[in-house]
């Protein structure tokens, strides 16, 4: 009797056997840490559930001993592991981190033995640690041994492991368990399709991956599932992507089918983000003019344009040369009261130095500065390049030494602009030494740099100088990867050729460049954007629908095909700068450049066949530089040729793939041809650059069409677009050659009072005028002369 209360004879005995079980358990613990499972000790001792969910739980024994532990208990005779057993086993391997998930397949192999089968959590549990561990094999393992048992999963144990695996970028072990999900397989009717969510998180993988035919294989075979339907985040990722990739058929019929199914549901249909896509899709195949009518649409929709919305049109309309249009969406923007950030400025700022507008883009920096937008590297690197391609060097120049003082505001691409400037005026021992001073930054000197300085080489002459490289730049691979290249190329060329291809053209086409209206014509069949007439309109147009003129566009598409695209927004580049993958043709690309320049047609040419036939593929700069070399020579069927097989290997021309076209039909006496696929791209959402109006105006001058060519120049004024020394060269020359000498000082004047500096070409032009002046002056004095003779 203790204080007054009894101990019942019941309640002693089962505390005497608690306190039993401890010790016991104590004892155990103690010979495994001192001696594991070999200590004869543990023969005699009796094994229970009980007995094991105790020892496993024990702090003091380490992760090791307790797996041990488990397992000598498995070849006990007449004992098998419950289920509870192996989940608590299961979750202590998890527990202790990625050294021990090497025991799990022997635990699962032990389970399957005992005929035992863990809940969906412990399954989850494993499968997430696998992953989390990067031991993808052994996760696949464990649902294979899943399917094996017949036990199911529901799907959001599926669900997981995928979108873990995706978030690991296993895109290629992920599309294998997407498809066993989806019933690729046969027999594997029952496995659950996943949820919309890892479909979505699949679908942008992909398209971050650039895996276009995966993509479309993974969207084609979720809209054969007729259980499975897209939700709007589906659609719109969708949307993205096949507009990314060109594809604006697919990417209009899906937004038309979104809204086709948003007649039967309140809740679905398209949103913001929908016809943010829409606007990029149609910035991208050059379609800017249908952007800006969405974007007008879209704001009487009841959907309001957000940040976004704003910087996908201002880069748009920038990279299309619309900078009135642009000005005006980005004033618009600050009114609304969204903050224009970095991206957005650089934009703007990128635009005005291409259309030629060094003032405007010069008020916008320092509107930029005054907003407290901080300017990054590339701010400073548009507005360097900018003043170094408006004929204003020096002050570019001051710009980039005051910046590299300054530390922090200079990249390797600001010294690499700067390099190529420097070979551009044949400064190369300036240049040679501004990129040792890039190495000793530490900054990368990258393959544009070289190709850069290589050029610059061979443009002077200084052919020996290639090896000085090696000299000046001390780091990385790349400059011996450059020069083995270069004596590789050499090789290749001095070696005898096949005669097989003898007397074939290189790039066979039937017609010739005058039947490139034929050529738009038939690819804007199958993709006419354009409004249609006003019975079309009136027959398509739903007078409820908050976007009528998407519903028009999304009607009067007939192809999906990407090879329709006109025109691409992003320009050729020389150098890609995609690593190993792109070096073949960065070197090709610059080689042609160099061969090009020295009036090589035929060296530019074998070099192409070389690489061609080596299986390097050509890009848009590579065609351009070929097609450009043939029109200076004449050969317009041969420049045909190089037109139709970019149409063959599905490169969408550039703005300047249509320069070098409009040049060759000049040469061809076809200004009227010119003019008329000037105003076809343009009817179609295309645009102009500077030097296309250049090229037209020189065409359209030397074919006489004085009145046309000056309509051009003030169309050209007002879409944004300041002339440079090179238009008003042009429109002195062709006015001065017409006797019209009135109009050509007229243009001299705008020259000056538009700040433009002449250069040599201005002085052998104003040379020719007067000459003409004076050959006038004399006429005039000749018939006042006669007619005083003739009245005495």
């Amino acid at each position: 009797m203790r204080h007054g209360r009894t101990l019942s004879s019941s309640a002693a005995a089962g505390a005497g056997v608690k306190l039993g079980d401890m010790l016991l358990v104590a004892s155990i613990s103690k010979t495994l840490s001192e001696r594991g499972t070999r200590s004869p000790d543990l023969e005699s001792i009796p094994i229970s559930e009980s007995l094991v969910v105790q020892i496993l739980g024990r702090n003091s024994l380490d992760v090791f001993r307790k797996v041990e532990f488990f397992r000598w208990c498995s070849f006990r005779h007449n004992y098998k592991h419950s289920v509870g057993a192996y989940s608590h086993i299961f979750r202590i391997v998890c527990r202790a981190g990625a050294e021990f998930l090497d025991q799990v397949p022997l635990l699962m192999s032990s389970m399957k033995d005992d005929g035992v089968v863990v809940g969906q959590e412990t399954f989850k549990l494993l499968l997430d640690s696998l992953i989390r561990a990067g031991k993808f094999d052994s996760a696949l393992e464990i649902l294979d041994h899943i399917e094996e048992l017949g036990t199911g999963l529901n799907s959001y144990v599926y669900d997981s492991v995928l979108v873990a695996l995706i978030r690991k970028n296993q895109l290629g072990l992920a599309l294998p368990l997407f498809f066993k999900l989806l019933g690729g397989d046969e027999g594997q009717g029952g496995v659950p399709v996943p949820e919309s969510n890892a479909c979505n998180q699949l679908l942008v993988a992909l398209r971050k991956a650039d895996m276009k035919i995966e993509f479309r294989n993974v969207f084609e075979k979720l809209r054969a599932k007729k259980d499975f339907d897209l939700d709007t985040q589906g659609y719109n990722i969708c949307i993205h992507a096949f507009g990314c990739w060109g594809d604006l058929g697919t990417a209009l019929n899906l937004f038309k089918e979104m809204k086709d199914k948003s007649l039967n549901s309140s809740s679905f249909g398209p949103d913001l983000c929908t016809y943010n896509s829409l606007i990029r899709v149609l910035c991208l195949v050059g379609k800017v003019k249908d952007a800006l009518i969405v974007w007008e649409e879209l704001k009487g929709s009841g959907h309001e344009p957000d940040a976004f919305t704003y910087r996908i049109l201002i880069q748009g309309c920038s990279k299309s040369y619309r900078m009135d249009d642009a000005m005006r969406i980005f004033n618009e923007m600050q009114y609304n009261g969204f903050c224009p950030d970095t991206i957005v400025y650089n934009t703007l700022l990128d635009g005005l130095f291409k259309a030629r507008k060094v003032m405007e883009a010069c008020q916008v920096f320092e509107k930029m500065v005054e907003d407290g937008v901080r300017a990054s590297c590339w701010t400073h690197n548009i507005v360097i390049c900018g003043l170094f391609r408006n004929g204003r060097a020096a002050a570019g120049y001051t710009l980039f030494c005051d910046l590299k003082k300054k530390g922090k505001f200079v990249d390797g691409i600001t010294y690499s602009i700067v390099v190529l400037q420097l070979c551009r005026e044949g400064q190369l021992e300036e240049a040679l030494q501004l990129v040792e001073e890039m190495e000793a930054r530490g900054f990368v000197v990258d393959l544009v740099t070289i190709t850069s300085l290589l050029i610059g080489f061979h443009k002077q002459g200084r052919w020996d100088w290639t090896e000085r490289l090696m000299k000046h730049i001390r780091d990385g691979n790349l400059v011996p990867n450059v020069l083995n290249w270069k004596a590789n190329m050499e090789a290749y060329m001095k070696a005898p050729q096949s005669r097989r291809k003898d007397y074939t053209p290189m790039f066979p086409s039937e017609g010739n460049l005058s039947e490139i209206m034929s050529l738009i014509s038939s690819a804007d069949t199958g993709m006419d954007g354009s409004p249609g007439s006003e019975e079309d309109v009136a027959q398509h147009e739903d007078q409820w629908s908050s976007s009528p003129y998407m519903d028009q566009l999304a009607s009067q598409l007939k192809s999906n095909d990407i090879s329709s695209q006109l025109l691409s927004l992003s320009r050729g580049q020389r150098v890609q700068a995609k690593g190993i993958d792109s070096f073949d043709i960065d070197m090709v690309n610059t080689y042609l450049s160099i061969f090009l320049a020295k009036g090589k047609l035929s060296l530019a040419c074998k070099l192409f066949e070389i690489f061609s036939n080596m299986g390097v593929d050509p890009v848009i700069y590579t065609y351009n530089s070929m097609m450009t070399a043939f029109v200076k020579k004449g050969y317009f069927n041969e420049a045909w040729g190089v037109f139709h097989e970019m149409g063959e290997k599905v490169c969408p021309p550039d703005i300047a793939t249509y320069n070098v076209i409009i040049q060759g039909l000049g040469k061809m006496g076809r200004a009227d041809l010119a003019s008329a696929v000037l105003d076809m791209l343009m009817k179609q959402g295309g645009y102009l650059d500077i030097v296309m109006y250049n090229t037209l105006i020189n065409a359209l001058g030397k074919a006489g069409r004085i009145d046309e060519a000056t309509k051009l120049f003030e169309q050209m004024r007002s879409s944004g677009i300041n002339p440079d020394v090179v238009t008003f060269n042009t429109l002195i020359e062709i006015h001065a050659k017409a006797g019209q000498l009135k109009a050509a000082y007229k243009f001299l004047k705008l020259m000056l009072d538009a700040g433009c500096s002449p250069n040599h070409v201005t002085d052998t032009t104003l040379d020719f005028l007067g000459k003409e002046i004076e050959k006038l002056r004399y006429k005039k004095a000749s018939i006042i002369r006669t007619s005083k003779d003739d009245s005495s």
